[in-house]
């Protein structure tokens, strides 16, 4: 069975709640808090492949660094995303949980017992 990683940030109640229910699971999962170990683009561009996702999927509208790089009037290319995200892990969307080759966009939180 493959083994279940979370990306994290751990003050986010999202990831709490997605944490409680890995745990309550009992499965095993490593969780990675992606502000101490950050994505690579080639990492980050590969989990958004398997997810079915694009950059713009997993974009965080609301966080100010949004409204601070004036994103929301911009339309920029899937590359100028990824490359802003890895610079600003605040604007990627959270939990982000891989299964093998399943990953997921665990919002809300409950989404994450399709892996499970």
């Amino acid at each position: 069975m493959p083994k279940i990683t979370i990306y994290q940030k751990p003050t986010c109640s999202t990831c709490r709640e997605a944490i409680k229910l890995l745990n309550a699971s009992g499965q095993d999962y490593t969780a990675v808090n992606y502000y101490e170990r950050p994505f690579t683009k080639v990492q980050l561009k590969g989990l958004l492949k398997k997810a079915g996702l694009n950059a713009r999927d997993i974009l965080r509208t609301k966080d100010e660094i949004y409204k601070a790089l004036g994103l929301a009037g911009k339309h920029l290319a899937e590359e100028e995303l990824l490359n802003l995200m890895i610079k600003h892990p605040d604007l990627i969307q959270r939990p982000i949980v891989e299964k093998g080759e399943k990953v997921m966009l665990a919002r809300p939180a409950d989404t994450i017992k399709r892996l499970l």
